[in-house]
């Protein structure tokens, strides 16, 4: 697995992963506008998890949320590949890119009921309830 800063031309294998990464979650699966344009919506703070075989199988995106603090998006990994480490290394990219840009907190929302597993995996990386369904980290 390798991490890169999102590229264009990986978005509609992206948007794919996303879509059945939601409909393994028993969601119905919709596109969030902002995976249109991800360039344009996240200036850079984006990444993409590729295979060896060059395909996306994960994501993870951050924007400026609050005085020192900001927002992860769209951390979803592929399905049928949880559990693999992908999530964690997405995870300390998103972060150690927030910490080198000056913010001093990741917050994340947590979702719907639906994304139990936001709920599960965010306290295993340091992350405590600061607010109903948001969690938040010192980096």
């Amino acid at each position: 697995m390798t991490i890169i800063p999102y590229e264009d031309k990986y978005r509609d294998d992206m948007i794919f992963m996303v879509l059945q990464a939601k409909d393994a979650l028993g969601r119905v699966p919709t596109l969030n506008e902002d995976l249109l344009h991800v360039s344009e919506h996240y200036g850079g703070r984006f990444w993409l998890a590729l295979s060896g075989e060059d395909r996306v199988i994960g994501c993870v995106g951050y924007e400026p949320f609050a005085q020192g603090a900001a927002k992860l998006h769209r951390l979803y990994v592929k399905a049928s590949l949880k559990r693999r480490g992908i999530g964690s290394a997405l995870l300390e990219t998103a972060e150690r890119h927030m910490k080198r840009d000056g913010y001093r907190y990741s917050v994340a929302h947590l979702g719907g009921k639906e994304y139990f597993e936001s709920r599960q995996f965010y306290p295993k990386h340091g992350y405590t309830e600061c607010a109903p369904d948001y969690m938040r980290r010192e980096l």
